[in-house]
């Protein structure tokens, strides 16, 4: 595997990688996260009675909109043509974990358009519901697996 830093140029300058010779392949990649919360904000959550109204679903649009505005957001990655973003929820013991699945056909991959889905999605449920608790406690975001490109497939192993 090739160490070197490839947005960083021999003078140790920022840059942009260039895509522009790579072939188009499908693209996948998902990633997950986590919030912590009380007993309280979590069974609002559950219930959709939160004081600011549907939490998820409000979590849910961010997630997707954030994810197609990764290039905005990030200075290297490039904008891409998303064809795909979804996010989903569960809830846990204490939490609610979300989960962005992002997919295109490209010549870059998608796994910081998962990661920032999955990233928005959280701080909106935050936001959501800091009248319930303002001590909740995002984490655990995390690509779980990539498709695509010329490295191929990856799987995160877990670490626990």
């Amino acid at each position: 595997m090739n160490k070197s830093l490839t947005h960083i140029d021999s003078d140790g300058t920022a840059r942009m990688v260039d895509v522009g010779a790579k072939a188009e392949t499908q693209r996948l990649a998902i990633a997950s996260g986590r919030i912590t919360m009380s007993a309280e904000a979590l069974e609002a959550i559950r219930a959709g009675n939160a004081p600011k109204g549907d939490v998820l679903g409000t979590a849910r649009i961010a997630g997707i909109m954030a994810g197609k505005r990764t290039g905005d957001l990030i200075p290297m990655c490039h904008p891409l043509a998303i064809d795909a973003i979804n996010v989903d929820f569960s809830f846990e013991d204490k939490a609610v974990r979300a989960t962005a699945t992002a997919s295109l056909t490209g010549k870059t991959g998608v796994e910081m358009e998962a990661i920032t889905a999955v990233s928005v999605a959280l701080v909106t449920i935050y936001d959501m519901a800091k009248a319930l608790d303002k001590g909740m406690v995002i984490g655990d975001i995390r690509l779980i697996e990539k498709r695509g490109g010329k490295s191929g497939p990856w799987r995160a192993q877990d670490r626990h």
